[in-house]
């Protein structure tokens, strides 16, 4: 893990983090006289806040008969909470990226489902993932674990003297995760799927596709890729890849739009609104510093270089995305800057913390390069994706996991350390692809097989999905004038 260098503190031999509950107030305050005699007094307004929390939590220990809180324990706990509803908060900029990027007639199914995709994922991972991804046994060692439902919440006197994290925020976090991967399947099947049967694909997925194979990684010291050092450090494979190749997966079952193939050339069908999809960009990006800092899982001095790492790799992206497109059609396209900064902000996903911040960038700037490509080639093969997901989350997941390989800063290939990295993350990125594409394929097949197909029909499709699925219109006032 990359570290910062950083001045040791002065003043009191006794840290904040060492000291008792009680006596953290005198400390704070006395560390905060130091901005009062500069002209920083607006500092002092965070003290009632810092009170209140500390307060509400000593209450919470007490009630649990445990000991008393320290400053480290609460700040690490409550920084993830804060990134665990940052990344939440991406479902609505997921939402209106899809939204934004397909038809008027199809957008009350599209935020319908990136609104219940979560509720959904909630659910089934509260309800057996979580277990299954961490706390369950081994049926098959370091592959495959299961036994019991839902997750012990419990808070244990050591978590709080070695400032760990509680169950409940950690799956709080994890949870966020899962919904990503779910709602990246919502992109590539979108404007064409029935609603039950995707409703019905997405409780697998995340109740038990996607933690059996969370679990090679990021179950520490246990799943077989970690043992082999596997770097994934926020999820370019375990959550954007893996989403990606399950969603690939369904849109080749479903087949192509109507009208998006014409005598085997691809056809260009223009998304309803791209102030909204703009938006839905830049909401992805603020709450990318809940995904890639807060997988730091503690408030330390790595995480503002994560998220500096992780700022560098969506500005190159932008950047590359954009002149390609000015390149390829004479003038730059806009759905091409949003893709490619979501393309630079997943390939730096898996290495941000031990990428340099020079190579964040060229990372960054080589993945929005490869989604414009990557958009041409799945065109090629007759692949209909409305939004780009599989070669922002695919593609460039790929490409963001072979890059620890070749920039990590201790492992990587083109600092020295030689091709054995790089190999096994080739492993790891074939290994969750067959994974996510065998299983999902079967479960669609399943799904279809018992519900007569996942598409909906052709006068449907047609019509619009908001109307056939839903019975109501996204801007009902607009289409009676139009009309």
């Amino acid at each position: 893990m990359t570290t910062v260098p950083h001045r040791p503190l002065q003043g009191p031999p006794r840290r904040l983090r060492d000291v008792s509950l009680a006596q953290a107030p005198s400390q704070l305050l006395g560390r905060l006289r130091g901005f009062t005699r500069s002209g920083r007094s607006a500092w002092l307004a965070c003290v009632p806040v810092a009170l209140v929390i500390l307060g509400l939590f000593n209450l919470s220990a007490h009630a649990a008969e445990l000991p008393e809180l320290t400053p480290a324990f609460l700040i690490n706990n409550f920084f993830l909470l804060i990134c665990a509803a940052l990344v939440i908060f991406m479902n609505a900029g997921f939402a209106m990226v899809e939204a934004g990027l397909c038809r008027q007639k199809n957008a009350v199914n599209i935020l319908a489902k990136n609104l219940i995709v979560f509720a959904l994922a909630v659910t089934a991972y509260w309800f057996i993932g979580y277990k299954i991804m961490y706390n369950a046994d081994w049926v098959i060692p370091g592959w495959f674990k299961f036994g019991g439902v839902f997750f012990d919440p419990t808070v244990t006197a050591d978590m709080v003297k070695e400032a760990k994290l509680v169950p409940s925020v950690d799956f709080l976090f994890q949870v966020a995760f899962v919904g990503t991967a779910a709602t990246i399947v919502s992109g590539l099947v979108a404007e064409r799927i029935k609603f039950g049967e995707f409703v019905i694909f997405s409780l697998v997925l995340c109740g038990i596709i996607y933690p059996i194979s969370g679990s090679w990684v990021w179950n520490v010291g246990e799943g077989w890729l970690n043992k082999l050092g596997f770097v994934d450090f926020a999820g370019s494979t375990v959550v954007h890849s893996f989403g990606a190749w399950s969603g690939l997966v369904g849109a080749m079952v479903l087949g192509p739009r109507i009208g998006k193939f014409v005598d085997g050339r691809p056809q260009a069908i223009p998304g309803h609104n791209l102030a909204i999809a703009t938006l839905g960009c830049l909401i992805l990006w603020l709450g990318w510093y809940g995904f890639n800092p807060g997988s730091v899982l503690s408030m330390n001095e790595t995480v503002p270089y994560v998220a500096v790492t992780t700022t560098l790799g969506a500005a190159g992206g932008a950047i590359a995305a954009t002149i390609i497109s000015q390149l390829q059609g004479g003038k730059p396209d806009l759905t091409m800057t949003i893709n490619g900064i979501l393309a630079g902000l997943v390939s730096v996903t898996a290495g941000c913390d031990g990428f340099s911040m020079p190579a964040a960038w060229v990372i960054g700037f080589i993945g929005g390069g490869l989604v414009v490509c990557s958009v041409a080639l799945i065109d090629s093969l007759k692949i209909d994706d409305p939004v780009g997901a599989w070669s922002v989350h695919g593609t460039c997941g790929i490409w963001g996991t072979l890059a620890v390989g070749l920039f990590n800063m201790d492992k990587g290939l083109f600092t020295g350390h030689g091709f054995g990295q790089l190999g096994i993350q080739i492993l790891g990125v074939v290994a969750f692809g067959l994974f996510a594409a065998i299983s999902s394929w079967i479960v669609w097949s399943v799904i279809g097989a018992i519900f007569g197909g996942i598409r909906v029909t052709e006068k449907e499709e047609i019509e619009g999905l908001d109307i056939g699925e839903h019975g109501m219109e996204a801007y009902p006032d607009f289409s009676i004038a139009q009309n």
